[in-house]
């Protein structure tokens, strides 16, 4: 995504030409929607969200600021969005995955071995599965995530590295506890 069309298309929207920003909506919206899930109990929550953070985007557009990238800046409405919303939890919703005490063993029971974002989701605080969130699904950089999250560059830092080793050990735990339980199985 070329930055300079962002800016190009903010400048049109400022303009008047509402055109500019529905093209900037067709851009983000999925986007934003899939991360906003990552919020929500359920998808008419994020959905709620994502036309809130739009609405927002639309009507203080004038704030925007060029040396930023557009994506850093409407990444932030969404997450002050999501916390917002009353009804926006850091949980999976309770038919994705049954209750269990550990979660990732849950995820494993339900065939969801490979959904590393659920996962994520259930073991790692809200924050720091965010801007885990944004670094890979988002391909953001560090910079941008840490401006989007109203964060430090070092908070942000730690708060990958963190996430990526809690991932690593949870995931090294349940397959030593999978080969213990298939061996004497």
């Amino acid at each position: 995504m070329n930055v300079t069309e962002d800016e190009q298309l903010v400048a049109g929207a400022l303009a008047g030409n509402d055109a500019a920003f529905g093209m900037l909506v067709d851009r983000y919206q999925e986007r934003l929607l899939r991360f906003l899930q990552t919020r929500s109990r359920c998808r008419a929550d994020a959905e709620d969200a994502l036309q809130d953070t739009l609405i927002n985007a639309y009507r203080y557009l004038t704030s925007y600021n060029p040396r930023w990238r557009f994506s850093t800046w409407i990444y932030r409405i969404a997450i002050r969005e999501a916390a917002r919303n009353a009804t926006v939890a850091a949980t999976v919703p309770a038919d994705d995955i049954a209750a269990a005490d550990d979660p990732l063993a849950s995820c494993i029971a339900a065939g969801e071995r490979e959904n590393l974002w659920l996962t994520a989701k259930r073991l790692l605080p809200p924050d720091m599965f965010t801007a885990l969130w944004l670094h890979y699904a988002e391909d953001m950089p560090v910079s941008d995530i840490a401006r989007s999250m109203d964060r430090s560059m070092p908070w942000t830092k730690v708060a990958l590295h963190r996430g990526r080793r809690r991932l690593r050990l949870a995931m090294a735990e349940t397959e030593t506890e999978q080969s213990k339980s298939e061996a004497y199985g």
